[in-house]
């Protein structure tokens, strides 16, 4: 698959942010009628902070077009596949991924974004990097359910604001039960393999596609916005896509 992808910042001031459950009930009452929905595939990892900020600007851009239908599906990518299954110490992550850089001008760098995102971002209460293979589990998971941005919104708020090891299992399925899961579903999900190979095959697809970092939106298959861009930024290509999206028949037999 070729994407067309979008990579340079535009700049916009900060509108009342909704949930992805909000902006598809809205779009479900006041959506573009006879056409089909437009569909976003979400390429992040649970412990990328941008991923989040990302997630609040999709979610201003969509808000400002309440017209629009749209369907979301968050896919898996590993930042770091090869960390150990219990995770490591944080502060020996920083140390092998930044090496002698400055790990706490960057990290402040995206608090303060963060914060401009109503984001409240609490690195110094996380103690340990997760493998976030078992996070991306519990999306897929919560998939089958109706739930994937609700667990999301979980395993961001429990990470960068709680400082909670969302790679253990118990951590898991506590916030899988605020996200409104079944709770010993969630457990096993988690004590068997389901979602194992579906995320190594989601991990991938995105780097077969030439996808090196996240955030990463894939709008209808065709075109691609890569980081956490403003709001305004999503705009064309709305537009785009809705001016293309062919109409659904509407006429009866």
């Amino acid at each position: 698959m070729r994407l067309h992808v979008k990579a340079e910042p535009i700049k916009t001031e900060p509108c009342a942010a909704l949930t992805f459950s909000q902006i598809a009930l809205a779009s479900r009452r006041s959506g573009r009628t006879g056409c089909q929905p437009m569909h976003i595939d979400i390429y992040s990892d649970t412990i990328c902070p941008w991923c989040f900020i990302g997630k609040r600007r999709l979610e201003r851009a969509l808000a400002a077009r309440p017209e629009l239908k749209v369907t979301i599906r968050w896919r898996a990518f590993q930042l770091n596949p090869w960390m150990p299954a219990t995770g490591m110490p944080r502060g020996e992550y920083l140390k092998a991924k930044f090496g002698s850089t400055d790990a706490g001008r960057i990290y402040e760098t995206i608090r303060r974004v963060g914060a401009s995102e109503g984001i409240e971002f609490r690195f110094d209460l996380i103690p340990r990097t997760p493998n976030t293979l078992r996070s991306h589990r519990m999306i897929a998971h919560a998939s089958d359910a109706g739930l994937q941005d609700e667990m999301v919104e979980a395993l961001f708020n429990g990470y960068f604001i709680e400082g909670r090891d969302i790679g253990d299992p118990e951590t898991l399925v506590e916030l899988a039960e605020d996200a409104g899961l079944d709770p010993e579903e969630a457990r096993r999900c988690l004590e068997g393999d389901a979602g194992v190979e579906a995320a190594a095959r989601e991990d991938a697809a995105a780097r077969g596609m030439g996808i090196q970092g996240v955030p990463c939106f894939i709008v209808d298959g065709a075109y691609a916005i890569s980081g956490a861009q403003e709001p305004e930024y999503f705009y064309p290509l709305f537009d785009l896509v809705a001016s293309t999206a062919p109409a659904l028949d509407n006429t009866s037999a």
